[in-house]
């Protein structure tokens, strides 16, 4: 596993894509549960072709396709060039990413968040703490008052460019942070899908050919538009990346560790300890995504590397997440909803699974998460941060998924599969 980590220290590239276009299918997914206001849920065929099919009903989607094999993704501008969704084996093949499609139907913008889904959606941090983008000067922390922002939740990106091999974003944006403070943001985002051929160079090792696979990833940079320098008085976003993926009975998150091995689940409380194990021995934390119990993990800079997995034991599909992670110690932000908070010394990485949440309000799905977070940018004028984040799927049998679990884990498929 050594070997595995630093050669991911050293592939950070770019890929391969080109135009797709989508289908139908049979098997159905099962869904989330509606939010208020929002239509009933509804009945989609869970394949990448009807999943883009029902996309491209109520909003441009840029589909992109590798000329070496069938793996595709599924972009919306209008959803800040987020990746929507993925398949590795064509339109027949299983919709990768979570849609929620009760929300995209009902096409009414809701309050606090308009979770549409996406394996790779674009925020900024932080969360939590005086510093935060999410609650107004003044407000309690509490979901009541909690807001995304809507440059990061209902705008579109700007497309710049786009090419066979990428689709390159803009956006100006303005944000008030609790302390009153104003930032005046340039972000730039391009998306590029990796071509099945060049997968190996990003895991270390060859595939075996039987194996389906998708790689993408997201370049993702921040500018210091204003005259004002972001730094610790003023406060300092973070770059943060989320991907949302179909929970199940059998989903479990994998999460390397190293140095002391500890795992903050303090977001919502304390975690069962049936639904995150950590396993001393071979320094990884294992964490339940069923959406059946709302909870959050996040691991420091220190205790982590840079990339965390998931293994769906029932559709046999292995999710392997890469991401910026510097080598020299830096600052990371506070997502904490608390204003006392320390803003910064906050988690590199994150799993979230969802779940019906303890004040009432409707579960948004049936989804995990798996994110990375820049370090905080503390920028003058004019500076720019970048920071990548990769999604890699694998699909394929038991035996020939284990050697790329024992590599980049440490673990087995067994190991994994008793998690569940």
């Amino acid at each position: 596993m050594e070997l595995f980590r630093h050669i991911m220290r050293n592939y950070l590239a770019c890929g391969v894509l080109l135009l797709a276009a989508c289908g139908t299918g049979q098997h159905q997914r099962q869904q989330q549960q509606p939010q208020a206001g929002q239509q009933p849920s509804i009945s989609i065929p869970e394949n990448f072709g009807a999943d883009v099919a029902f996309l491209q009903e109520h909003v441009s989607t840029i589909v992109l396709k590798d000329s070496t094999s069938q793996s595709a993704i599924a972009i919306v501008p209008a959803w800040q060039g987020r990746v929507m969704t993925s398949t590795v084996s064509g339109n027949e093949g299983r919709s990768l990413g979570w849609l929620n499609h009760s929300l995209i139907a009902g096409g009414k913008v809701q309050p606090h968040i308009n979770a549409y889904g996406g394996e790779d959606r674009f925020w900024l941090g932080p969360e939590g703490s005086r510093n935060s983008f999410y609650f107004a000067p003044g407000d309690t922390f509490d979901i009541s008052r909690w807001q995304v922002p809507a440059p990061i939740d209902t705008e579109p990106f700007n497309i710049i460019q786009q090419s066979k091999a990428a689709v390159s974003f803009e956006k100006d944006m303005q944000l008030t942070n609790y302390k009153g403070h104003v930032f005046n943001i340039k972000t730039r985002r391009t998306i590029t899908l990796i071509a099945r051929r060049d997968i190996r160079n990003y895991l270390g090792l060859d595939l075996h050919k039987s194996i389906h696979a998708v790689a993408f990833h997201s370049a993702n940079t921040i500018i210091n538009n204003g005259k004002q320098k972001w730094d610790t008085a003023y406060g300092m976003p973070s770059i943060w990346i989320l991907g949302m993926f179909p929970a199940g009975a059998q989903s479990t998150v994998m999460v390397p560790l190293r140095n002391n091995r500890t795992v903050n689940d303090a977001y919502f409380g304390k975690v069962p300890g049936n639904r995150l194990v950590i396993n001393s021995r071979n320094k990884i934390a294992y964490f339940r995504a069923d959406a059946k119990y709302r909870s959050k993990i996040g691991v420091k800079q220190a205790d982590c590397y840079n990339y965390l997995g998931s293994y769906d034991a029932e559709h046999k599909v292995l999710t392997i997440v890469q991401f910026t992670l510097p080598r020299s110690t830096q600052r990371y932000v506070n997502a904490a909803w608390d204003p006392a908070a320390a803003p910064f010394g906050g988690d590199a990485l994150n799993a979230y699974n969802d779940g019906p949440p303890a004040e009432g309000q409707p579960q948004l799905g049936r989804f995990f998460e798996l994110e990375s977070s820049s370090p905080a940018a503390g920028l003058k004028p004019g500076a720019a941060l970048e920071h990548y984040h990769r999604t890699i799927h694998l699909q394929g049998e038991e035996k020939r998924l284990a050697p790329v679990v024992k590599k980049l884990f440490g673990v087995t498929l067994a190991d994994i599969m008793k998690q569940g």
